[in-house]
């Protein structure tokens, strides 16, 4: 075989190519959206499309792609696709898990977590939790079913070792779920580090435009899988046929944001860190971040999420109000610049003062001189 037909495709080329049918004369090299509740069945229901809570064309399409970013090369890879990050991250915990079982969650995971704590407690399932730095939650795996880790962590940006955690909860017979929403696989890839499955809310950085709520859950084990696909056809968490081909179009650009995002998140923090009005600078790029070394062994890129604290809650308003390329939004991971004090929704141990800035893919230097300005503008109101 030709040696230059054994390379990997960057991920450029994957992004683009992902999930795209074999090519067909006249017809387009992505099919547009199928809307069908029912497909045409006669005899026995035998085939891929029965009917439109099991299977859609349109979603097939967009979880060989996310599976191929996933897992580059790799085979025995099957990605489900949900209505939204949360409806992943439910199917996994209560497909897995049943009564009696113990499952090891992040005390500093995205902030819906503990809604989940409650439902799994109401099903008579222990949680446990311990925070996301240090590799704390080895402290309490014995004898767990599920570890869940989130890394980097939203929004506090630490992170644990992935092989580490892995190799210890698989030597005491758990399984391990990576949420990978803020690294996306250009990132971090969970499987290739060893975890069971690698969960996202696609509706931040993978399709990154924040017009589609999406989710998805890869892994390489055909039961496992198969579980959590049972579970959307339960619960009916479904995507909407729109919704998985915006997310599969958006996939093309997929490389091209990130590289930006990313670079520019790394030249902000740079920045920050000269700023004696910014305190408890985190993302896991800078040299000195304590996060950077463990990083630095697992992650391609170290993501597009830079979090920072001003003096106060006042401070912060004042920041927010004064920028001009950036949206006070909750979200991350778009092409447009985005901010929020953290500590106005009562969920996340942060200072009233915390900042999670979600870096676009504006120009850098109009970017951070919105920051700078906006700063400065703050800082002369106090």
């Amino acid at each position: 075989m030709n040696p230059q037909e054994q390379r990997t495709p960057g991920d450029g080329t994957l992004a683009v190519r992902a999930g795209l049918p074999e090519p067909v004369k006249h017809e387009p090299t992505l099919p547009g959206p199928v809307f069908a509740a029912h497909f045409h069945l006669p005899g026995d229901p035998t085939g891929p499309y029965t009917y439109g809570r099991d299977e859609n064309p349109t979603w097939t399409h967009l979880e060989r792609a996310i599976g191929t970013l996933e897992a580059p090369g790799g085979t025995g890879v099957e990605t489900v696709v949900f209505a939204s990050g949360m409806a992943a991250i439910s199917a996994v915990l209560l497909s897995q898990l049943s009564a009696g079982d113990a499952v090891v969650l992040p005390t500093d995971g995205y902030q819906a977590l503990p809604l989940l704590h409650e439902q799994l407690r109401a099903y008579g399932i222990e949680v446990r939790t311990a925070p996301t730095g240090g590799d704390a939650q080895l402290d309490v795996l014995d004898g767990a079913k599920l570890l869940w880790i989130e890394t980097p962590s939203n929004p506090g940006l630490d992170v644990c070792d992935i092989r580490r955690l892995v190799a210890a909860a698989h030597a005491g017979g758990a399984l391990v779920a990576v949420d990978n929403t803020l690294a996306t696989p250009l990132g971090q890839r969970p499987l290739e580090l060893g975890a069971d499955f690698s969960v996202a809310s696609d509706t931040k950085g993978m399709t990154g435009h924040g017009d589609v709520l999406l989710g998805h859950v890869s892994c390489r084990n055909p039961h496992r899988a198969a579980e959590v696909r049972r579970w959307r056809k339960v619960v009916g968490a479904i995507p909407g046929p729109m919704e998985a081909w915006l997310a599969h179009r958006s996939l093309a650009t997929l490389q091209l944001r990130i590289d930006r995002q990313c670079a520019t998140a790394l030249e902000l923090a740079r920045v920050l860190a000269g700023r004696p009005d910014v305190t408890g600078l985190r993302h896991p790029g800078l040299p000195d971040d304590p996060s950077h070394e463990v990083a630095a062994r697992q992650m391609r890129r170290f993501g597009s999420v830079v979090s920072f604290e001003l003096a106060d809650r006042a401070r912060a308003e004042r920041f927010l109000e004064e920028l001009r390329l950036v949206d006070d939004a909750t979200s991350f991971g778009g092409v447009r610049s985005s901010a929020e004090r953290r500590g106005r929704w009562g969920g996340d141990a942060v200072a009233e003062g915390f900042i999670r800035f979600s870096v676009g893919a504006e120009d850098p230097e109009d970017l951070i001189a919105d920051v700078l300005r906006a700063l400065d503008a703050a800082g002369k109101a106090a």
